[in-house]
């Protein structure tokens, strides 16, 4: 990973952080509305070539010279996760947003998700794209998504695809992304019991290029779902996950295997009934997950020394730190 950047004097009040996959055309234009809006600010913006294949990074290395702006690029594309995980690490403000580089997202709305986030006291706030500039293509599938995400995880909010998001130092420093988690950061902050709220935001036609959105992206995106709600639950108690369904399997199993038995002593032969193959599979494939739950827990109880995240502290005498 390569890194170009423009020092400030000292840590800036607010980093901004934008992934940007063959965006050659949009990323000068968008630093300078940056800059126009962060008037009166310190503030950093870490742009993030994913791996680019035009003249992404060349446009960012001569903007490093002009802004307060660092470059990173990665080696290759490894998807939008990865790049605001790189973002995530180097940026050094009390607050981290996150936007997209194609000018969609409006940077005007920072200052206000700010104001928002500490009238609310907020760890994250996150936009919501109410009157939304896609085609069709890309609008049903995001309701559709964003419905089934806010039912199954609890989390209230109305757009979890929303680049634009303003998270506390302390949430973004403790997310761990990959995949397509980027999409969940929202509902990885309530699992750590850090506050999330929303805040409607200007949404803006696509200027430049054309959206790297597609069927592949969404089909992946619930794929990952079904591991935020895995590893939300059971990641400190795999046995109740694999212990359950090996202990139901098990019981089935003994259960057929003892009605065979039952068959056999009454004189019936067994030995070409494939209901004998069930019990004995099922017994088999029981014990299996029960194992695994096991394996699970002595592995959880190796690595559970540091497994929590220390929000607040207070001296003997109250004072909060």
């Amino acid at each position: 990973m390569n890194s170009v950047s423009e020092k400030t004097d000292r840590n800036p009040d607010i980093s901004i952080v934008i992934p940007a996959f063959n965006e050659e055309e949009s990323i000068s234009e968008l630093v300078q509305e940056i800059k126009e809006c962060m008037k009166g600010m310190q503030y950093e913006i870490i742009v993030i070539d994913d791996g680019s294949t035009d003249g992404t990074w060349e446009r960012i290395t001569e903007l490093s010279s002009r802004f307060p702006l660092k470059g990173l690029k990665l080696s290759s594309n490894q998807g939008k996760a990865a790049a605001l995980a790189a973002g995530f690490v180097e940026s050094s403000g009390t607050y981290v947003v996150t936007m997209d580089a194609d000018l969609q997202d409006d940077p005007s709305e920072i200052p206000e998700m700010i104001k928002l986030m500490e009238e609310k006291n907020y760890d994250l706030v996150s936009g919501w794209k109410k009157s939304r500039k896609d085609p069709v293509g890309k609008t049903l599938p995001s309701k559709l998504f964003n419905l089934t995400v806010k039912l199954t995880t609890g989390v209230k909010l109305h757009d979890f695809n929303c680049g634009l998001k303003v998270y506390r130092s302390s949430v973004a420093k403790n997310l761990e992304l990959y995949g397509e988690m980027h999409r969940y950061t929202p509902v990885l902050a309530a699992q750590q019991g850090f506050s999330v709220g929303e805040k409607v935001v200007h949404h803006r036609s696509r200027k430049y290029g054309k959206t790297k959105y597609g069927m592949a992206r969404f089909f992946r995106g619930f794929s990952d779902l079904l591991t935020v709600l895995f590893l939300h639950r059971y990641s400190y108690r795999p046995l109740h996950f694999f212990g359950a369904i090996g202990t139901i399997l098990t019981l089935t199993g003994f259960g057929i295997s003892a009605y065979m038995t039952v068959l056999w002593f009454g004189g019936e032969p067994i030995g070409r009934r494939p209901l004998l193959l069930l019990g004995v599979l099922l017994l088999v494939v029981g014990f299996q997950f029960i194992s695994l739950g096991l394996l699970g827990e002595m592995l959880l109880k190796l690595s559970s020394r540091k497994s929590f995240i220390i929000l607040e502290r207070a001296d003997a005498a109250g004072k909060k730190k």
